[in-house]
């Protein structure tokens, strides 16, 4: 079992276009995200997958493993699946496939951790989903910021834009959670859900994790530690991830 980390990133997302080579701190964004992931973990592979010459001129540059792949795919997943066959020799379906989306310049060693960990402790677990306390009010209204609903074992049953859950004064102890930019997934369960259509609830929410409870399985939660900690999803990010990384334990080891 091989343990293979990802990083989808492209040029033209919707909200930021340009975003994985947007300078913070005077570094592009997708390599704060290769560098930390590569500090985070031991793993089999760990490579960069884009459709963008510009991001893959920047990976060759700075010596980090890089793919390109086709220019056609609208979600993250679909990148990461394809990547996947092209820097594996030898598919396992057992091998675990950590999907490092591009945009999450503040993670650290224990959200790697906390993604991976699960599937060595438990044979059931198919996929995992980074799960960020939300303690601020304004990050529970973002319809940017999506939510997590699950269960009492911890399968994530529902991810919305909407504040979920209800609630009619917001308080950090509701314990609600967000989804952060890292999934792990058995390379089987990936393959399995990059072979499904669009699902209702994916496309209403806008959201692809929700086509997996559409059909009836499953991802757990990956909680870390309440926290600041921003994905940057519009320029407006990037002054907040600027204001808390120079006193990341992280700054200054890559």
């Amino acid at each position: 079992m091989k343990t293979i980390g990802i990083v989808p990133a492209r040029m033209a997302a919707s909200r930021f276009p340009g975003k994985p080579l947007h300078p913070i701190v005077g570094k592009p964004m997708v390599e704060h995200v290769f560098a930390r992931a590569r500090l985070s973990w031991d793993w089999d592979v760990l490579c960069i997958a884009t459709c963008d010459r510009r991001i893959m001129d920047f990976a060759e540059q700075n010596g980090f493993p890089a793919v390109m792949t086709a220019d056609t795919h609208t979600r993250a997943l679909d990148r990461v699946a394809e990547a996947y066959g092209h820097v594996v020799d030898a598919p396992d379906d057992d091998d675990i496939v950590v999907c490092v989306q591009g945009d999450e310049p503040l993670l650290a060693s224990d959200t790697i951790t906390a993604v991976i960990e699960p599937f060595h402790k438990d044979d059931t677990v198919e996929g995992t989903m980074l799960a960020v306390p939300i303690t601020d009010e304004s990050l529970y209204r973002n319809p940017d910021i999506v939510k997590i609903i699950h269960d009492l074992a911890g399968n994530v049953l529902y991810t919305s834009r909407q504040p979920v859950p209800h609630c009619k004064e917001f308080s950090p102890d509701l314990g609600a959670m967000r989804v952060g930019g890292i999934f792990g997934f058995r390379w089987h369960f990936l393959n399995w859900f990059t072979e499904l259509p669009e699902s209702p609830l994916e496309r209403l929410e806008a959201c692809d994790s929700n086509r997996i409870c559409d059909n009836g399985r499953f991802q757990r939660i990956a909680p870390i530690a309440a926290r600041p900690y921003y994905s940057v999803d519009s320029p407006a990010d990037v002054d907040l991830v600027e204001q808390v990384i120079r006193d990341d334990p992280m700054w200054g080891r890559y």
